[in-house]
């Protein structure tokens, strides 16, 4: 598409999406404040979570971490603990981080430009963006899935979004409709975007730009946002013994340098005398964003004393049960595969 237009030609359009916003917002917690913090944590929390999945989690772990120096002073593991049930454990690892960068770079607080919360760990354009403009009155659009999905409707343009150049390109079409109260704005094409312009079957006729949309008033919203490029998922097979004893069990902590980060997980192997008390073994298949995960889990169960206490002396794996396993973060999987062995 040729951006020709003026910005002006389009500005009724970004009025519309703020009229539209102001009557039809989500009511959520955190359009109620607008502290740099909240919107920061509700930011990360919700890039691969739905609102209504999320929401309580976004609650207890501000209830538990009410601001960036309570954040930055907790151990990461409880930061993980409170992270539980979202996925993406890195990024609970990179809040900690980035919370111990404001308080050692930026004396403890937030800050308000954009560049500058770009600086922070973990934090992408769209998220600096949408704090900056949320909260300080920047001017930048946060563009994420649901910029590409309107903008690319209404303007009807078939720009790749999985192309490198993407941001930038639709940063620009944001700017041609972008009103003044570009923290408003964004949030109004969020609730826009995730609540009328969805994916699959969209509900047009509830949209407050759609007169305008020019994949609407051609009949081809079936045919946006484009997307050619497809990332094809990587198998990979893993190997896990479920070693335990009297309702005891034996784990370790993951390191950051690979899939599930600082999380915990069983021993990869066992010594040979220890082979003659595996009971069965399961296969689990799971899926990552960009893995394929085939994970067989041995059932351990050593009565020998000896072979115990040796295999735990030698490799210094942690010793818990069921119940002390709610006090870790673990890989879903085998989250699931604890709560299943051991019960009475």
């Amino acid at each position: 598409m040729e951006k020709n237009s003026t910005a002006s030609g389009f500005q009724h359009v970004g009025n519309r999406l703020l009229e539209w916003y102001k009557n039809n917002a989500r009511d959520l917690p955190f359009r109620q404040t607008k502290d740099p913090y909240k919107i920061w944590i509700c930011e990360i929390v919700f890039q691969q979570t739905r609102i209504n999945q999320g929401l309580n989690h976004y609650n207890n772990f501000i209830a538990r971490f009410p601001d960036v120096k309570t954040l930055a002073e907790a151990e990461e593991n409880e930061v993980l603990l409170y992270w539980k049930g979202l996925g993406y454990y890195s990024r609970a690892i990179n809040i900690h981080k980035a919370a111990q960068q404001i308080m050692n770079d930026y004396q403890g607080v937030f800050p308000a430009q954009y560049d500058e919360i770009l600086k922070l760990k973990g934090v992408g354009k769209y998220t600096a963006a949408a704090v900056s403009s949320i909260c300080f009155d920047g001017k930048m659009p946060a563009v994420d899935g649901n910029f590409y999905r309107v903008l690319s409707r209404f303007f009807a343009d078939d720009f790749d979004i999985s192309n490198s150049r993407a941001f930038i390109y639709f940063s620009e079409l944001a700017a041609l409709v972008m009103p003044d109260n570009v923290g408003d704005f964004n949030q109004a094409m969020m609730d826009i975007g995730s609540e009328i312009c969805k994916p699959k079957n969209p509900l047009c006729g509830e949209c407050p730009i759609n007169e305008d949309c020019l994949a609407f008033s051609s009949n081809k919203i079936s045919e946006f946002p484009v997307k050619t490029k497809k990332v094809k998922a990587e198998d990979l097979a893993l190997t896990y013994y479920f070693v335990h004893r009297n309702g005891q069990f034996l784990i370790r902590q993951r390191k950051d340098d690979f899939i599930w980060k600082k999380l915990f997980e069983f021993p990869e192997a066992i010594p040979e005398e220890m082979e003659e008390f595996i009971t069965s073994a399961k296969i689990v298949a799971h899926k990552l964003t960009h893995k394929n995960l085939s994970i067989e889990i041995f059932n351990v169960n050593v009565t020998s004393e000896k072979i115990w206490s040796d295999f735990i002396a030698e490799n210094q794996y942690l010793i818990t049960d069921v119940q002390g396993s709610h006090e870790k973060s673990f890989p879903k999987p085998l989250e699931n595969y604890i709560q299943n062995s051991l019960k009475d």
